[in-house]
């Protein structure tokens, strides 16, 4: 029986470097060298069009030998159907979430991927493999049918994770956010991946990638005390799953 293959990625640049450059080893490592058909959806996109949108992933991806078709709302039924993996950009992890809904493409996504189409994603694309779009950190700019996600994960991921308290600010931190979402939902987890970090799911064990740690937060059992569990680029978790 097929198995998931995921490549859930915290961002689609690290640093300085070029869009989707730390990405491309393991896309190909995950897809392969030969020819396929990818459905890419850039409905997480805002500020930049479906078709420029396409396109910086097209040059990103450019060596290999794989074709690109944009997913758009009147096709996406049918595109994401065909295809031989799927591709989810970053942007607004609220208006991902409400076009994937729009356009019915859930359960295809969901169906396509459980019974073994690879799924990569980056940033808001990473959000949506969780069972929910809570721990995003993004502005609802627009609201989504609802929250629920397409849950190839059974914990929560925050993407771009960067616990940082300026001197003189007032606000609240990342970890501060996360804690008080897992107050409120005492049985999740959240996996924070730093920028340079992915999740990697392949035959059955979870792997975190990348070239530093990321953190597992969790709410001690009957507490409201946060437990942060250290994970290192390399390590198993498929204890999380």
């Amino acid at each position: 029986m097929a198995t998931p293959k995921i490549l859930a990625f915290s961002s689609s640049r690290v640093g300085n470097g070029n869009y989707l450059e730390t990405a491309v080893p393991e896309i190909k490592s995950l897809l392969g060298g030969g020819p396929i058909n990818i459905a890419f959806v850039p409905f997480a996109g805002v500020t930049i069009g479906y078709d420029d949108y396409t396109k910086n992933v097209k040059d990103a991806l450019a060596g290999l030998p794989y074709n690109i078709e944009v997913v758009l709302p009147e096709n996406a039924q049918a595109t994401i159907e065909k295809a031989d993996a799927i591709m989810i950009g970053g942007g607004n992890t609220f208006k991902l979430l409400s076009m994937v809904y729009n356009t019915q493409v859930l359960d295809a996504i969901r169906n396509k991927v459980n019974t073994g189409t690879p799924y990569i994603g980056w940033s808001a694309g990473s959000n949506i493999t969780g069972p929910t779009i809570a721990t995003t950190n993004d502005m609802p700019i627009v609201e989504p049918k609802s929250f629920h996600a397409l849950g190839f994960f059974p914990f929560q991921i925050n993407p771009h994770y960067y616990n940082v308290k300026p001197e003189g600010f007032n606000g609240e931190t990342r970890d501060q956010r996360l804690t008080e979402f897992l107050i409120e939902n005492p049985s999740m987890a959240v996996v924070c991946l730093p920028e340079g970090t992915a999740l990697k799911l392949e035959n059955n064990t979870l792997k975190l990638i990348g070239k530093c740690a990321g953190v597992v937060l969790a709410i001690k059992a009957g507490e409201h005390e946060v437990v942060r569990t250290a994970i290192n680029a390399g390590d198993d978790i498929t204890w999380l799953m």
